[in-house]
């Protein structure tokens, strides 16, 4: 942590601010447990505190404690703006650049709060007035975490606020399989067992708790719409909105589709393509050293992390799956080191 940036956000905060908490669009298990961990945490200090979601987020992940204080801003707007402009204190969790806000950037970036950033994400973008930001962290629940312990904040963790950032970090480091090799990310999480959550609970409401719709497109998708590629150890699969309407696609129902292949004995690449109606969103994961971050960012306006980013395309979802393939070839160096 930043001492300075600590000193500056405790000399911000007081028992008569209106803080709003909010992260990403389409928010992940890292994001909504960033989110209503800090939310517990503010509450819990005697903060006005209210969490804003820019959109609706997976019914696999509406278990989590606080989940009932959200406010939708899609569903919400008038009164989300309202809280929004009303704020004395903005947190941006999860994301550290305005267009991950989605419809909400606009009444974000014309709010006259004070702005804190804590993201774990490189090249940071947001315009705020502190800025928590370590790209080594396993997840923005990680940093969340450290946030706390040094506000000085040990005596307002209880089960509640633990659940919500042990989901962060087990989520974003898939079960603590990658983005996990940090000593310090174990000890936090050995230090949030202590407050008697149910960790092996805890992951069976986020990955055993799917639709048999779900699982029917997940073996539609690895039967009939995996494409392999040996040559580049890269596999990919492909979702177009007729195939989503078919099989009653939902919020979430493709969450972790893309690491699929990557159990494909000599795959270190994959993607997730999935149509929307005004463009294509895509989800890379890699192993070992192919940077996706930098190849997200480079051909398809994207960026993350290195072994997992995120993109999106406006041609149509067959031109740009085809886009895709003709770059592997420049890629051939890189893939088979």
């Amino acid at each position: 942590m930043i001492l300075d940036e600590i000193k500056g956000i405790k000399a911000l905060l007081n028992k008569g601010s209106k803080i709003v908490v909010t992260t990403h669009l389409n928010p992940d298990g890292d994001a909504l447990g960033s989110m209503l961990g800090m939310y517990w945490f503010l509450k819990r200090s005697g903060y006005d505190v209210t969490p804003i979601s820019p959109n609706d987020y997976p019914e696999f992940l509406q278990w989590l404690p606080g989940n009932e204080a959200i406010v939708d801003f899609t569903k919400r707007k008038k009164s989300a703006t309202k809280t929004i402009q009303e704020a004395d204190v903005i947190f941006f969790l999860d994301y550290n650049d305005a267009k991950r806000g989605g419809d909400m950037n606009e009444v974000l970036a014309a709010a006259g709060a004070k702005k804190i950033m804590i993201d774990h994400h490189p090249y940071p973008q947001l315009k705020v007035d502190f800025a928590i930001s370590h790209t080594e962290a396993s997840s923005t629940a990680e940093l969340v975490f450290e946030f706390i312990m040094a506000m000085d904040g040990a005596m307002h963790i209880n089960k509640d606020l633990a659940e919500c950032l042990y989901t962060g970090l087990l989520t974003d480091t898939g079960c603590f399989s990658y983005n996990s090799s940090r000593t310090r990310t174990f000890e936090i999480a050995s230090q949030l067992l202590n407050y008697s959550i149910d960790k092996d609970g805890i992951y069976s409401r986020i990955y055993d708790n799917f639709s048999v719709q779900r699982m029917r497109l997940l073996g539609y998708c690895l039967n009939e719409k995996m494409q392999v590629f040996p040559e580049f150890h890269t596999a990919f699969i492909s979702l177009s909105v007729e195939e989503q309407e078919r099989y009653n696609f939902t919020t979430g129902d493709s969450e972790g589709f893309v690491n699929y292949p990557l159990s494909i004995k000599g795959i270190c690449f994959t993607a997730l393509f999935i149509e929307r109606k005004d463009k294509v969103k895509i989800s890379f994961r890699s192993r070992g050293a192919f940077p996706v971050n930098k190849f997200s960012e480079k051909d398809f306006n994207g960026g993350g992390h290195m072994n997992a980013a995120g993109g999106e395309s406006n041609l149509s979802l067959n031109d740009t799956i085809q886009k895709f393939i003709d770059l592997l070839p420049h890629y051939s160096r890189e893939l088979n080191q």
